[in-house]
C-alpha cells in the first residue's frame, strides 16, 4: 500500500507540474487548469489510503465544505472580482501550511532539529502569507481604505522579525514551549498585516504574486514535515514559479522587491491635478466612431477601468465591427495592467478575443507609431510618458506602452483623477491625446452605435 500511495502522490506532482507548463500559454491554459485539477483529485484521494488516518468524516466534511463553496464562487464571482478571490485563495494556502506546522509544533513529539526548522520556517511562512493575503482582498475588495503608516513601521517590522528569529530558535532548541510556538504565530501574522497594509493598490500585482511564492514554499516546508512527497514538488513549483513572476512584475515596474515592500509607493488615495501641463482635451464618441472607423490600424490598450466598468463584451464588439470594415486591430497588454498578472489576458478571453490578437508590451510597443487610433480604455499608469521622460517621477524608468507615439490617442476615462499610484498622467494633456469622458461600457456602446451609423 505505500508504494501505492509514493506513486500516486508523484502522479500528481506530475499532473501538477505538466498543468503549471501548459498554463504558461493562453492556447493550453484551460486544460492546464484540468491536467492540475486531476492531480489534486488523485493526491486527495490518495490520502484517504494512509493505515494511520483517523478522522474521515471530519475530512471528508471539511473536502465536501470547501469543495461546495470553491465551486459557487467559482460561479458566481465576476471576472473583475477575480484578483480579490486569487488572493483571498492563496491566503487560505498560506493559513492551511500554518495549521499543519501548529499542530505538529505544538503536538511535543521531537521530530529532530531539520524537521522542526522546516516547520517553523513553514510555519512563519504561512502565517505571514495568510494574513497578508487577506489584507490584499481587504484593499482589493475596497473594505480597506487607503495605505496605514507610522513613523519607523519598518523599524517595527524589522524587530518584529527579530523577535520571531528567536522564539524560532528556541523552539528548535526545544526551550521555546508551548507559549512560545503561540507567541511565534501570533507576531508572524501580525507581520503579515504589518507589511502589507502600507502598500498601495498600484503593487498588488507584485504582492499577489509574492504571497503566492510564500504559499507555495510554506507548503514545501510542511510536505517535508509530514514526508508527502506530492506537497514537496507541488510547493516547490508554485514557490519558484511565483518567485520568477514577482520578479518579473517588479522589472515590469522597474522596481525592487524591497521598494515595493518598504516604500509605501501606489497610494490610492493619492490625487493629482492638472497643474501647468496644460488642459485635458475632450472629444465626442461620434468623431471618434468616425475616426477609428476610417483608420487602418487601431491598437487597445486595456487597462484596471475597462475591467471595472465590464467592458471588455462590449470593447470585442467594436473591435469586430472594426474588423469587418478592414481595420487592423491588436490588443496592447502591459505586464502589471489591472489588479493581478494576466488580468487584462484573462478579462479578453472571457469575451471570446482571439489569442492572435493579443500582444505582450515588448511584441507590440515598435507599432503605436505607424498606429492611426490608440484607444486607451481604463489604463492610467501604463501609458503614462513621464515614466520616459521625468528623473523625478516615482515611475520613472518604468517600462510603459508608448500609446503617445500613435497618431491619435484616445483615453475613455470617468474622470480627471489619477491613477491608482497617485500621479498625474502626461498623456492625458499630449496634443495628439484627447480624452472620451464617461464609463468604459457606455462609451463603449456609444462608439458601437457611431461605426454602425457609418
Amino acid at each position: 500500500m505505500d508504494l501505492l500511495i509514493q506513486v500516486s502522490y508523484y502522479a500528481a506532482a506530475f499532473l501538477f507540474i505538466m498543468g503549471l507548463k501548459r498554463m504558461s500559454s493562453p492556447v493550453t491554459a484551460a486544460s492546464g487548469i484540468k491536467w492540475a485539477g486531476a492531480g489534486m483529485v488523485v493526491a486527495t484521494v490518495i490520502t484517504f489510503a494512509y493505515p494511520d488516518l483517523h478522522n474521515y468524516f471530519l475530512m471528508t466534511t471539511a473536502i465536501f465544505i470547501g469543495g461546495v463553496l470553491a465551486w459557487w464562487t467559482g460561479k458566481k464571482v465576476a471576472m473583475t472580482d477575480m484578483p480579490q478571490m486569487i488572493a483571498l485563495y492563496n491566503g487560505m494556502g498560506g493559513g492551511s501550511a500554518a495549521a499543519i506546522s501548529a499542530v505538529e509544533l505544538a503536538s511535543g513529539v521531537n521530530h529532530g532539529p531539520v524537521i522542526t526548522t522546516l516547520a517553523v520556517l513553514g510555519g512563519i511562512i504561512g502565517s505571514v502569507s495568510f494574513s497578508g493575503s487577506l489584507i490584499a482582498f481587504g484593499k482589493l475588495q475596497g473594505l480597506i481604505k487607503g495605505s496605514f503608516r507610522f513613523s519607523g513601521q519598518n523599524l517595527v517590522n524589522i524587530a518584529m522579525l527579530a523577535v520571531i528569529g528567536l522564539l524560532g530558535l528556541l523552539i528548535v532548541a526545544g526551550d521555546g514551549g508551548g507559549f512560545g510556538v503561540f507567541l511565534l504565530f501570533v507576531l508572524a501574522l501580525v507581520l503579515g498585516v504589518t507589511m502589507t497594509v502600507p502598500i498601495g493598490g498600484a503593487d498588488m500585482p507584485v504582492v499577489i504574486s509574492l504571497y503566492n511564492a510564500l504559499t507555495g514554499l510554506a507548503v514545501a516546508f510542511e510536505g517535508f514535515v509530514l514526508n508527502n512527497a506530492a506537497m514537496i514538488i507541488a510547493g516547490t513549483v508554485v514557490g519558484s514559479a511565483g518567485s520568477l513572476l514577482t520578479q518579473l512584475m517588479a522589472k515590469a515596474m522597474n522596481r525592487s522587491l524591497g521598494n515595493v515592500l518598504f516604500s509605501g509607493f501606489g497610494d490610492t488615495e493619492a490625487v493629482a491635478t492638472e497643474g501647468d501641463q496644460g488642459v485635458m482635451k475632450p472629444i465626442d464618441a461620434n468623431d471618434v466612431g468616425i475616426m477609428m472607423a476610417f483608420a487602418e490600424k487601431v491598437l487597445i490598450v486595456p487597462g484596471y477601468g475597462m475591467a471595472v466598468a465590464q467592458a471588455q463584451h462590449k470593447v470585442w464588439e467594436l473591435c469586430q465591427l472594426l474588423i469587418d470594415r478592414g481595420v487592423k486591430v491588436k490588443f496592447a497588454i502591459h505586464p502589471v495592467a489591472g489588479r493581478m498578472p494576466g488580468h487584462m489576458n484573462v478579462l479578453l478571453a472571457e469575451a471570446g478575443v482571439p489569442y492572435d490578437l493579443i500582444y505582450d508590451e515588448d511584441e507590440i510597443n515598435a507599432e503605436f507609431e505607424t498606429t492611426d487610433v490608440a484607444l486607451v480604455i481604463g489604463a492610467n499608469d501604463v501609458v503614462n510618458p513621464v515614466a520616459r521622460t521625468d528623473p523625478a517621477s516615482p515611475i520613472f524608468g518604468m517600462p510603459i506602452l508608448n500609446a503617445d507615439k500613435a497618431r491619435n490617442c484616445i483615453v475613455v476615462k470617468r474622470g480627471q483623477g489619477a491613477g491608482f499610484s497617485g500621479i498625474q498622467n502626461a498623456l492625458f494633456f499630449l496634443d495628439n491625446t484627447r480624452m472620451l469622458y464617461g464609463d468604459g461600457q457606455a462609451m463603449a456602446s456609444e462608439l458601437i452605435q457611431a461605426v454602425k451609423s457609418l
